[in-house]
């Protein structure tokens, strides 16, 4: 403990204001965020500009990603970006039996160390992770297919943000019971009274494993590391094998700012695969791990909370959005605020929309009544609108992340009318990145055929527009979606005060989070760190919500010792 004292309170004075904001906006749900989202704020006090970031990316391709952690026994890699080029970078292949027990070998240390400077030690890591935002938005741009403004803002602040988030919760719920030694004194009448001394410690559950996932590697996998580092467990992190770079980044950072606090490194590890290996399901169930996060697909998660009986684990998994489409006072805004969340980084987000549905009969709008048709031929032109200048297009869209997704594009088209053909985008800088505009697939949500598209997740730049008889109807199909397939968003656009209150009720209901006539530049598929819960926990989508006490509350268990006073 003494040779982390002189740094703790050097972080202490560095970071202990970030984190009390930390504190107080999880409490009032304001908004606030300590890492800048515009790249023009990067280039001073050691950070790097946009010139520095791409040179420190370009330095590291076609290189060895060394790590220096126990048990490498060979070198892996093979990322392609979505955009086209090969990275090239060879990562170290580790041998477990080697790395898990050097992993725990720094576990007393660290729980010795305290809530607070565990904290602080996350703090830092971001801190310095922020500083180099430029370079990680190459790499969550090159192993995501996502737009560069994007992969900027999700892979970087935004990141950061839901990592600090994590810290703060971590914290607050590890101090819910008083630090250090506490006297407990019970009456006894004429007797001396019983006392005792008792003394509470944190104790993280053990190794933490984080599965990483291709499209959101940085925003999907930092809550996950940081609440089981800020609650005292070592974390092993596993990347998707097409996206490793943003995650292994990310443990270098962190291997280097534990060994400067004076911690072990190996506190932080990373995991890679070799082409086909699939160490994902070999890693969940080994006795050392303990905790288990995982972004991805429902029928792994669904393996993982069967099969990882040891390890506290926590899932999201896929789930079918839906926009319920009743009335609206701002035809114009809907139409434009749902264009643009159906085109965001080609609905490659467990949060884009995928079910509309919308009278048979028509809604009401501010331009008069709309019939069905009407509204998603309108929509489809928004659509169009959106994305019919080539340059924005791609800064929208992005690549698509993999072939499956292309697949699914191309096979949606069979499903039904097709209101809004998509059109292949050529991206000049990189000619051999696959960019496609939306589609949009209308179905009658009477016919039991249509069904099998529209209740089931077609991950990509893929809605349905489906025609239901009534308002009514509409929320029955909510209901029914998500209680059988999750959701880890749903919208209603209404002008009715009983409509709004019935959508309501479904959600409360089902445990689905809500947005209610979305008109301006906040959309659906976004979330905010510190004041909205990105999912819930409570549908089967995902179950845990990003972030809350829960989230964290489980990575650690308090110890007692009592002692005679």
């Amino acid at each position: 403990m003494a040779t982390v004292l002189p740094t703790t309170d050097r972080l202490a004075e560095k970071h202990r204001s970030t984190l009390d904001q930390a504190l107080d906006t999880i409490r009032t749900r304001a908004y606030w965020s300590p890492y800048p989202e515009h790249p023009k704020a990067y280039g001073a006090d050691g950070s790097l500009d946009a010139a520095a970031g791409l040179a420190a990316h370009q330095a590291l391709l076609n290189t060895r990603f060394e790590l220096d952690q126990p048990g490498t026994d060979g070198w892996t890699g093979g990322e392609t970006s979505p955009y086209g080029p090969e990275l090239g970078i060879e990562y170290p292949h580790a041998d477990i039996d080697v790395l898990l027990p050097a992993m725990r070998a720094g576990t007393a240390a660290w729980r010795d160390a305290g809530a607070e400077t565990r904290a602080l030690v996350c703090l830092e890591i971001l801190a310095r992770i922020s500083a180099r935002t430029h370079e990680f938005a190459h790499a969550v741009m090159h192993t995501s297919g996502q737009a560069f403004m994007m992969a900027f803002q999700a892979g970087g602040p935004h990141a950061q943000d839901r990592g600090l988030e994590a810290v703060a919760y971590a914290y607050a719920e590890q101090t819910r019971t008083p630090a250090g030694r506490a006297g407990w004194s019970k009456p006894q009448g004429k007797r001396d009274p019983l006392e005792l001394s008792k003394e509470f410690t944190p104790v993280g559950r053990g190794i933490a494993l984080v599965i990483g996932c291709n499209t959101f590697p940085t925003w999907n996998g930092y809550p996950g590391l940081f609440a089981s580092l800020a609650t005292g467990n070592p974390v092993l992190v596993k990347p998707h094998p097409r996206a490793v770079l943003p995650l292994a980044l990310t443990v270098r950072v962190a291997r280097e700012v534990l060994a400067e606090t004076g911690f072990d490194p190996n506190l932080v590890a990373l995991a890679v695969e070799r082409p086909g290996e699939g160490i994902a399901k070999t890693l969940a169930v080994r006795p050392e791990i303990r905790i288990i996060d995982y972004t991805g697909s429902t029928a792994f998660g669904d393996w993982l909370e069967a099969n990882a009986r040891q390890a506290q684990v926590y899932t999201e998994k896929a789930g079918v959005n839906t926009v319920v489409v009743d009335s609206t006072d701002n035809y114009k805004g809907m139409l434009a605020n749902l264009a643009f969340s159906l085109s965001l980084y080609s609905g490659q987000m467990c949060t884009t929309p995928q079910n509309l549905l919308i009278p048979r009969d028509g809604i009401t709008t501010d331009q008069g009544p709309r019939t069905y048709d009407e509204v998603v031929s309108d929509l489809a032109a928004a659509v169009g609108g959106l994305l019919g200048d080539d340059a924005r297009a791609n800064g929208l869209l992005g690549a698509l992340v993999n072939p499956d997704v292309k697949a699914r594009l191309e096979a949606a088209a069979g499903l039904g009318e097709v209101a809004l053909a998509s059109r292949e985008v050529v991206n000049p800088e990189f000619p051999d990145a696959v960019v496609r505009t939306p589609v949009i697939v209308k179905l009658d949500g009477s016919k039991p055929d249509a069904q099998a598209a529209y209740f089931s997740e077609c991950f990509g730049p893929v809605s349905f527009a489906v025609s239901v008889d009534s308002t009514d109807d509409a929320l029955e199909l909510l209901r029914r979606t998500v209680r059988e397939k999750g959701a880890m968003t749903v919208g209603a656009y209404t002008t009715s005060a009983d409509t709004e209150r019935a959508v309501e009720e479904v959600c409360l209901e089902e445990s689905a989070q809500l947005s209610l006539n979305l008109t301006g530049g906040v959309y659906v598929n976004q979330t905010a760190a510190f004041s909205d819960f990105h999912g819930s926990g409570g549908n089967p989508a995902a179950n845990a919500a990003l972030c809350d006490g829960a989230f964290v509350s489980n990575r650690f268990r308090v110890v007692e010792v009592r002692r005679q006073a």
